[in-house]
């Protein structure tokens, strides 16, 4: 016996298990993607153990290779390339406060970038317990890194610098004008330890069909799915640094009871 709600119409009901079949069929082609993904021949092994600025274990700023990014018993490294700065002919507002709103806007980071690394923030830790390793690295300086992620009161997400190698260049995180691209790009490590590239978010680069952006990482971002779950979709907005609405009056109002 299938599934209804109140009052529905037999209309809603027929048009709604022909979704469900399309929805059953998506979620298979997703499973398929991924079994191919999982499929593919080994990649190219990386050209430099590149060195990164972060924070040691000690809490103080450090040189991190890339092989150490994988912990003991792991063996995949997720990397996402975080526009900072921004792109050149974005012209969403600058932040207003906090130390992010010290650097002129050209400075400051994407904001859709950043507000995929606040989501993000949450899963890092428990995609970590579960033996995966993730990182951000942006061309930005370490200490403008740092406070931006005091600024979003980021938690989890580690944060790597590439202002002195070739890493984003080299792996289409940067292109050859010098402008920062928000790609997803992952490594494993052979049992012998040698690092291999083994997926990038290519669809990026990839034409889109007309009315739809590249959506690279578009299977990874809570805010966008769930506006696919409404009635109206995805709406025109793009996302900001800070909104004059809505952002901080709730946890206020939580504190005060």
């Amino acid at each position: 016996m299938g599934v209804t709600f109140p009052n529905e119409s037999t209309d809603y009901r027929h048009a709604r298990d022909v979704l469900l079949a399309q929805e059953i069929e998506l979620r298979r082609q997703m499973e398929a993607v991924a079994v191919a993904r999982r499929a593919l021949p080994p990649g190219g092994r990386i050209p430099d153990d590149y060195e990164f600025d972060g924070m040691g274990t000690d809490g103080t700023p450090a040189r991190i290779r890339l092989s150490q990014l994988f912990r003991d018993g792991t063996n995949s490294l997720v990397v996402y390339n975080y526009m900072f700065p921004r792109y050149r002919t974005d012209t969403r507002e600058a932040a207003s406060s906090g130390e992010t709103a010290r650097l002129p806007r050209d400075e400051q980071p994407c904001p859709s970038c950043t507000a995929l690394i606040d989501q993000l923030d949450a899963a890092a830790p428990h995609f970590e317990a579960a033996g995966g390793n993730f990182v951000v690295v942006a061309k930005a300086p370490l200490e403008r890194l740092l406070g931006v992620a005091r600024d979003r009161n980021w938690q989890h997400v580690r944060l790597l610098s590439s202002a002195g190698n070739n890493f984003r260049r080299d792996y289409h995180g940067e292109d050859e004008h010098g402008q920062q691209l928000p790609v997803m790009t992952v490594f494993g490590r052979d049992p012998d330890g040698t690092i291999r590239f083994f997926w990038a978010s290519e669809l990026m680069f990839a034409p889109a069909d007309p009315g739809q952006d590249p959506r690279a990482a578009g299977t990874l971002e809570p805010l966008w799915n769930l506006f696919d779950l409404t009635p109206a979709g995805r709406p025109d907005f793009n996302e900001q640094l800070q909104y004059r609405c809505c952002s901080g009056a709730q946890p206020r109002a939580l504190k005060e009871l």
